[in-house]
């Protein structure tokens, strides 16, 4: 497979959806509002990630661009919960790319304490051969959930997806006290 054709609809895709969510963010501050997006973060999957999947989940290679929805991924960050559903009812009225599947792990927590919003679109890249369409996800989460999800992934890594018992116990311990903080966060911030 040529990997480097393979990434450019995925990596123009990231670039695009950036900049077009951060200038969400500039609009609410040039009209003198409160942004709900934080900051907007992106990232292509990598040729040795993919690789990993095609073996563990047996992925026949030509059909990569339709059954992995994630190798263009794009995280919205806000500071309060509340925000980040005013977030996902913002994507839900754009037009420029169209939603196919919603995941909300802010309200209905993974076992593990993982908490975002995932949504799977499908995003029309104008290459110089035509429109091509790609999958993509959005994450959508708080700082805190973001901390949280960025040290579970990390210690994951580590410990090849083993994670001792007591490990796994204290990080589900942490996920919840840390959407607890989140909650007293927008307590505060509705009592205002």
């Amino acid at each position: 497979m040529d990997w480097d054709r393979f990434f450019v609809p995925y990596q123009q895709t990231v670039t695009e959806l950036k900049i077009k969510l951060r200038g969400l963010r500039d609009q609410f501050e040039k009209d003198g509002k409160n942004s709900p997006i934080e900051f907007v973060t992106g990232r292509v999957k990598t040729q040795e990630s993919i690789e990993e999947k095609i073996v563990r989940r047996h992925l026949d290679e030509t059909r990569l661009s339709l059954d992995l929805q994630d190798i263009a991924g794009v995280r919205i960050m806000t500071k309060y919960v509340e925000d980040v559903y005013t977030v996902v009812e913002l994507l839900r009225d754009r037009t420029d790319f169209q939603i196919l599947e919603e995941r909300d792990y802010v309200t209905n927590a993974k076992p593990s304490g993982y908490r975002s919003y995932h949504i799977v679109i499908e995003y029309p890249v104008q290459m110089y051969s035509g429109e091509r369409k790609v999958l993509a996800e959005i994450q959508v989460r708080t700082i805190a959930m973001n901390v949280w999800a960025t040290i579970e992934h990390d210690l994951r890594y580590k410990h090849g997806d083993n994670l001792p018992a007591p490990m796994v116990e204290q990080l589900t311990i942490l996920a919840d006290e840390n959407f607890e903080w989140d909650q007293r966060v927008s307590e505060i911030r509705a009592a205002e």
